[in-house]
This record gives structure tokens, C-alpha cells and sequence, in this order.
């Protein structure tokens, strides 16, 4: 068996899908993409497409060795999205070759199902408590919201009481009924992260995610000595190597890596286990498609150190597409009491419906993140 071709198809709201045909009949899906830069990653899949062609797509480990040494210079968002796709493409067109689900090439379960999770609210949460209640009749009862609107290195106390009446709001209506994690996007720096932490104790989230931004976390370590809320990140981090130095250096309780970002299955399995090495929890990072979810399925189910996954149903950035839209097999991803089951059929378990996926293509949106700034005119991070 060879590989033949490499397409890729841009769809709304903000994900790419490739697919790749072999001589023997038999095509893989992955979803290679950085959200508003899915043009570039688009390009970077295409580059790779002299190491691929006419190879044998069974030997995952060797390819993926070339994609990632075989060029100078290596990682980084783009370059480990697009492997990230083709890895995953070919973990398909294997499990399909062999008649199996990726899980059981992996060494079969070590769970019987998978704790999953909803977003609630947009960037400037509002009517939480209604979204909440409306995702709880469809089988949730974990969430994850955004903490915080833009905040300053240094910022006022009004803000600081703003973002944690939310928080106060939720957990009065609801108990502990629910659980919810807190997600600071990376938009607070260290100094107001501390502040922030100690005033969201009381109301004990599940977890705190990306209290900083990945560009600093040598300050997990020490964000971590000041609050007994579990810290997690990992979401724009793109290889072993970079998480490796955030393990020796501790400070995370949950690791996040995004099967769509970081390499693939393969690199992922990778990370997975350096985690649980060091008694770190695995949490994959997926508000992107089905392709991407069924993918951090299957590494969550052979890792015995996964807890949570997230999936994109209902999320407040799909706008013109929802997560199931360009499936098939919908009835598989079915939620039920918050879990959702392996997926069985063969490869990935996705059967992708390819003519709404070439119509949807057409007419594929640019997606770009908004851009945020201070009240003083800089750049805030969104």
C-alpha cells in the first residue's frame, strides 16, 4: 500500500480536514489546523507532500520522524499542526487497514468510558447560568468557562471583584451539582494571576487553565506554592520537548496538549505518558472537530492518566457549522450522564460525510480571533 494524494478542505466554523488516499482503496481523515491561521498550516501540509507520496503509510513512526527531522529547522504551531493532521490520517487508513479502532493498535482500553465537558459563555460570559442548565438536560455535568475579560499586568480591584462575582453567581445557583474549570486564556500576567487564584479559592474550581501564558511558564511552579487550586496548561505547547521542561519544573496538575497541535496520536501517547510519570493528569485540549475529538478519544482511552476531554458541541466560536455536521456516524458520539463510550468502528471511528465536506469547502469563512486592547490603546491578550 502507498500514498497517493493529500487534500485538504477549509470549513466553517474554523477547521481544516485532509484526507489522504492510498493505491489500495483505503483514505484517512485528519484535521491539521491552527484556528485563524488554517492557510498557513494548509501550506505546511502541502510541503510535506514530497516525503509522502509513494511511501508505505503503515510505517507511522518512520514518517513521522521525517516530517519532524527532516527539515532544519522544526516545531513550532504550524509545522506540528500539520503533522499533527497527517499523523492522525494515517492512524486511520491503519486501523482501516487492520479491521480495528486506533485504541486497540494502541493496546486496548484501560477505560470503559471518557468524562467529557461543555464550554459555557463566549469571551464576555454572560447568561452562564441559563447555558448551563440548558446543557445539563443533554447529559453535562461539567463545564468550563472563560474567567476573565482583558486584564492589565497590573489591574483594579473592580475587575479582579467583577470576574470572581461570576464565578460566586454559579457555584450559589448550582452547588456542587457541577464541577467547572476556569479557563484565564493566558490574558492575565503572573502578578495579577496570584491575586486572581487566592480570590477564586473559596469557590473551588476543578482547575484554573493557562493562569499564564505558555511563553512563562517557568511561573507555574511558583503560581503553584500560592493556591490549592489544580493548574493546567498545555494547549499551546507542540512537542515532548517543550513539556518536558514543565514537568521537571512542576507546577501543573493537569496537562492539556491538542492532538490537532501537537503532533498527532504519536506525539501525544508521548506526552501522555511523560505525564503520568510525573503524577500529572491528562486533559487533551479540543474545541475544534469531530476528526480532532475522535483522535484525543483514543489516546484517552489507553491513558490511564486521562480525566477529562473536551469537545466542541455547542461552543460559542462555531458559527456556520456544528460538531457533528459533517459526520456520518453521528449516533457515536453520543453523551450519556456526561461520558461518551470508545469509538468501535475501524481507524478513527469517524465516517465523514465527503460531499457536504467538498460543498462546505466552497464557501469556507477565514476565521481570525478578535483583537482586544487595553483602555489605554494596547494590545490585550485575547
Amino acid at each position: 500500500m502507498r500514498i497517493t494524494k493529500l487534500t485538504t478542505y477549509r470549513l466553517a466554523p474554523r477547521w481544516m480536514f485532509l484526507k489522504i488516499d492510498t493505491d489500495a482503496g483505503i483514505s484517512g481523515w485528519g484535521e491539521p489546523v491552527i484556528e485563524g491561521k488554517a492557510r498557513s498550516v494548509e501550506a505546511a501540509v502541502h510541503e510535506f507532500e514530497p516525503y509522502l507520496i509513494g511511501q508505505d503509510p503503515s510505517r507511522i513512526n518512520d514518517l513521522w520522524q521525517v516530517m519532524y527531522r527532516g527539515g532544519f529547522y522544526r516545531g513550532g504551531a504550524i509545522l506540528m499542526s500539520a503533522i499533527a493532521g497527517i499523523d492522525q490520517a494515517l492512524w486511520d487508513i491503519k486501523g482501516k487497514a487492520l479491521d480495528a479502532p486506533v485504541h486497540e493498535l494502541l493496546g486496548g482500553l484501560v477505560r470503559d468510558r471518557m468524562k467529557v465537558y461543555s464550554w459555557v459563555g463566549g469571551d464576555r460570559p454572560a447568561d452562564v447560568i441559563r447555558d448551563i442548565k440548558r446543557l445539563r438536560e443533554g447529559g453535562f455535568d461539567t463545564f468550563k468557562m472563560n474567567g476573565s475579560e482583558e486584564m492589565g499586568l497590573i489591574d483594579s480591584a473592580r475587575k479582579v471583584d467583577e470576574a470572581v462575582a461570576r464565578i460566586a453567581e454559579i457555584r450559589a445557583a448550582f452547588g456542587h451539582d457541577i464541577e467547572f474549570g476556569i479557563d484565564f486564556h493566558g490574558r492575565i500576567g503572573a502578578p495579577m494571576a496570584k491575586v486572581m487564584l487566592k480570590a477564586l479559592e473559596p469557590y473551588r474550581p476543578l482547575f484554573v487553565e493557562e493562569p499564564v501564558l505558555a511563553e512563562q511558564d517557568e511561573t507555574y511552579a511558583r503560581l503553584a506554592q500560592h493556591t490549592a487550586i489544580p493548574l493546567a496548561a498545555g494547549e499551546r505547547m507542540y512537542s515532548r520537548f517543550e513539556f518536558k521542561r514543565v514537568f521537571q519544573a512542576g507546577g501543573l496538575s493537569i496537562v492539556q496538549p491538542d492532538l490537532s497541535h501537537a503532533g498527532g496520536i504519536t506525539e501525544c501517547l508521548k506526552i501522555a505518558s511523560m505525564a503520568e510519570a510525573y503524577d500529572v493528569a491528562l486533559a487533551p485540549h479540543c474545541p475544534l472537530g469531530p476528526i480532532a475529538l475522535a483522535a484525543c478519544l483514543h489516546v484517552d482511552f489507553v491513558s490511564h492518566n486521562a480525566v477529562l476531554q473536551e469537545q466542541s458541541m455547542g461552543i460559542h466560536y462555531n458559527q456556520g457549522a456544528e460538531l457533528l455536521d459533517y459526520v456520518l456516524n453521528k449516533e457515536d458520539f453520543h453523551v450519556e450522564n456526561g461520558y461518551m463510550k470508545p469509538l468501535t468502528k475501524p481507524g478513527l471511528g469517524v465516517v465523514v460525510d465527503e460531499e457536504k465536506v467538498i460543498a462546505a469547502s466552497r464557501v469556507a469563512p477565514d476565521w481570525r480571533n478578535p483583537l482586544w486592547r487595553h483602555e489605554d490603546g494596547s494590545v490585550a491578550e485575547w
